[in-house]
């Protein structure tokens, strides 16, 4: 088996576009994976064609061998946008490897521990602005089954919060314990924004609300910064979506800088990356929940790897979505009682559909971590799609 053709498929999805990656072989085994990357999809099409240069003609199964070339030949390593492409591309061979051999790709990881998977939902609150309105939403969540939920009551804020803007943000997040009770648990998004002290000061002041972790307080470009905040902290940090590879996890594990850890699998390095780095956080006693707030196909390839890892502990998954994920991919997922099942399909269990891609074409979109508040981060129009 020969690889013929790599090809990426941008669609835009309201907040971003999803960068889907399709690999094409001469036996008729396709395989996909996921590489979106907000607001540089056009530097990530640049580093796919460079990948294809590579790839093209290659045995397809030889996975660890074609990730370390592509890894190892980029003299100038690392960073979101080579990792997105070679993330996406590794999880596609996998997918061609599963469907060769007709089974799921969990099963070539070591076989299930989990048969479902707790979901925690992000976007639940689109359209709320004020704490009563957060709570409001927070009501409707529960009322579909949702168990864990989070979000980002900070606003625009960067590196400090004054007294005024955090009274703000703590009655958002008690309006929503309120409305939710004790058995929901709640986990509070920094997004990377803020220095030592204020992140120590919020912390201290989430307490109160008991929530399950506080995402991300510091940037992630200082690890010592991290540690020194969860070592002031009285609630639990989580962080890692935006580090690269086993070896940036190495200096997060030798600090012990995070209670709960969350690489991404369409940036991290992939599936392998992910199983690699899951594996030293087991070592550690550390909970393993990646960040997953993008495409179905990046949840499809998050869920496999829910399949295997005994110390897989919750998944994030976009509580509502653009009224055409449904048409996109052939995405079907069994939600209930705060669980997602694992599916048992062939490869990642999932296919794209390139005629419907090709009708929601790339589109410009602003950046708004630090602009604004991320609240309208979901359509007008959207569908609470599992």
């Amino acid at each position: 088996m020969k690889i013929t053709d790599i090809k990426p498929f941008v669609v835009d999805c309201f907040r971003t576009n999803w960068v889907f990656v399709k690999v094409y072989t001469d036996e008729g085994i396709d395989g996909v994976g996921e590489a979106t990357l907000e607001y540089k999809e056009k530097a990530l099409l640049g580093a796919l064609e460079h990948i294809k240069e590579y790839l093209v003609g290659k045995n397809p199964l030889e996975i660890e061998k074609h990730w370390h070339a592509i890894y190892r030949d980029a003299y100038w390593r690392g960073g979101a946008v080579l990792m997105s492409a070679l993330s996406a591309v590794e999880c596609a061979l996998w997918d061609i490897l599963g469907k060769s051999l007709n089974v799921p790709v969990y099963q070539l990881l070591g076989g299930k521990v989990n048969d479902k998977v707790r979901i925690y939902v992000n976007g639940w609150f689109a359209g709320a602005k004020e704490p009563e309105e957060f709570g409001e939403k927070a009501k409707i969540a529960v009322e579909r089954g949702v168990t864990a939920m989070k979000w980002d009551p900070f606003g625009k804020n960067y590196l400090d919060i004054s007294n005024a803007e955090l009274d703000k943000a703590l009655r958002c997040v008690a309006a929503v314990r309120e409305a939710v009770g004790n058995k929901v648990d709640l986990l509070i998004e920094g997004h990377g924004r803020f220095n030592i002290p204020t992140a120590v000061k919020i912390a201290r002041e989430l307490e109160q609300f008991k929530p399950m972790f506080f995402e991300e307080p510091v940037p992630p470009d200082n690890l010592d910064a991290l540690k020194e905040v969860k070592g002031r902290s009285p609630v639990a940090i989580s962080a890692g979506e935006r580090l690269y590879t086993r070896w940036d996890y190495k200096n997060m594990f030798d600090k012990m800088a995070a209670d709960y850890i969350q690489p991404d699998v369409s940036h991290a390095g992939g599936k392998m990356e992910l199983k690699k780095i899951a594996a030293e956080a087991e070592c550690r006693y550390i909970p393993f929940a990646p960040h997953n707030p993008t495409g179905p196909v990046a949840n499809a390839a998050t869920l496999q790897l829910a399949a295997c890892c005994p110390n897989f502990v919750i998944l994030e998954i976009m509580y509502s979505d653009v009224e055409w994920r449904a048409d996109v991919t052939d995405e079907c997922l069994e939600y209930k009682d705060g669980y997602i099942t694992i599916p048992d399909k062939p490869g990642l269990g999932i296919e794209i559909n390139e005629a419907e891609c090709e009708k929601h074409p790339y589109q410009v979109h602003t950046l708004r971590h630090y602009t604004g508040a991320l609240t309208d981060i979901r359509p007008a129009k959207s569908e609470f799609y599992f």
